[in-house]
């Protein structure tokens, strides 16, 4: 999988001596940035943006979210309850599948209730109706797959073949429409307008016969809109149009869009050797730290990396091969030509870690997570904003 982010931006002034390793590094400035994009198109389109927090939950930051975007997206009772204590606005909710104990609180802390399935909605019609008896006020809404794949990797793509993300819009009857006030899809995956607009021509014939029906219409996330080569005037001319057309109010659900580039990712080489190439051991690790570095995969841009020749049959000279401290033997992060020389206790930052890395963080093999520190690149103000420990490995366990 390729990753079209990567931009040091000011972090190719940022000294890396001067946080702790492993260690997130959060730019407040470019964070900033990113919300002020978002919420231009917003007003341009005429739309509700909400951030998704899956992709980027650092609640510290959640006061600067709140001046810019209408609020979040969350993804079941624990993110609702972080949403309900520390955001701002709106609280959309999707669940794959619910727990019908935990939807009494999920139907207070949230303003939409979005299902998967109608068979969800109406075997948990009771608990809403009991929800909305004692003055919760929500709107339900249907998770809908339009059947119709964007994604490059299957894994990542919620239309892929036999996905269990979303109804098939294909079996969507008046009945289904009847139960909801919304519609929701998310079909993407850090793409750009056109694989939204293409859907939407699929989805269209499906809807129209119940435009004027729905409140609103969702279209997730996994729209790269703060890259700079993204379609932005594009993608506001078809929002007013969908608007108009559908007659209800769109939301998107930017998560990756929120932190793009707003965040490295600091380590440190523990110990180097050969074994047919250079192989460095270092403090951070891909199954603990970047998972999606195994899971997608993808290739992680490094800070500074220095420019080599990759057609080539054997590693070239200079180049790295990074691993994590952990005992898994995929732990491996990547090949990479360091911009220092290679060797115990040399710092080096992976780009573009805010979103997604912070929230999958795990303490397998009691590898420790990475602090998490707030940096405005503008005013060079520093902050550490958590460090783990010990005890944070314990807690999880018993």
């Amino acid at each position: 999988m390729e990753t079209r982010a990567g931009d040091p931006g000011a972090f190719a002034q940022f000294d890396l001596e001067r946080v702790d390793s492993p260690a997130f590094v959060v730019d407040q400035a470019r964070l900033r940035q990113n919300l002020r994009i978002l919420a231009e198109v917003r007003d341009a389109a005429g739309i509700r943006m909400l951030s998704a927090l899956k992709a980027f939950s650092m609640w510290s930051v959640a006061p600067l979210i709140g001046e810019y975007l209408d609020g979040v997206c969350t993804s079941g009772l624990w993110e609702a309850r972080l949403a309900g204590e520390f955001y701002d606005g709106e609280i959309a909710t999707y669940c794959a599948a619910y727990k019908a104990e935990d939807l009494p609180e999920i139907c207070r802390l949230s303003d939409h209730l979005i299902f998967n399935s109608p068979g969800q909605i109406e075997r948990f019609w009771p608990i809403i109706e009991a929800a909305r008896a004692r003055g919760d006020h929500f709107d339900i809404g249907l998770r809908i797959n339009p059947l119709h794949a964007e994604g490059e990797v299957p894994r990542y793509d919620p239309c892929a073949p036999r996905s269990r993300l979303g109804f098939p819009i294909d079996q969507l009857t008046e009945e289904h429409v009847a139960l909801v006030d919304g519609i929701h899809m998310h079909t993407l995956c850090e793409q750009d307008f056109e694989p939204l607009q293409r859907t939407w021509e699929k989805v269209f014939d499906f809807l129209e016969p119940h435009f004027g029906e729905f409140k609103w219409l969702n279209l997730g996330g996994g729209h790269h809109i703060t890259r700079a080569d993204y379609q932005r005037e594009e993608l506001v001319g078809f929002l007013r149009d969908m608007a108009e057309d559908t007659g209800a109010e769109i939301y998107m659900e930017p998560g990756e869009a929120v932190a793009l580039d707003a965040g490295i990712l600091v380590g440190t080489v523990l110990d180097t050797h050969w074994n047919g190439m250079d192989l460095a051991i270092t403090d951070v690790s891909a199954t603990c730290h970047m998972p999606d570095v195994i899971e997608a995969p993808y290739r992680p841009a490094m800070l500074g990396e220095r420019a080599i020749d990759r057609e080539v049959d054997e590693a070239p000279e200079g180049v790295t091969r990074l691993g994590g401290p952990s005992c898994l033997a995929g732990d491996v992060i990547g090949d990479y030509a360091l911009p220092v020389p290679v060797e115990p206790g040399v710092r080096f930052a992976f780009l573009d870690q805010a979103h997604y890395s912070m929230v999958k963080t795990t303490t397998f093999n009691g590898v420790p997570l990475p602090s998490i520190w707030l940096w405005d690149s503008e005013t060079d103000n520093l902050e550490q904003v958590r460090r783990f420990d010990y005890e944070d490995f314990r807690g999880r366990l018993s």
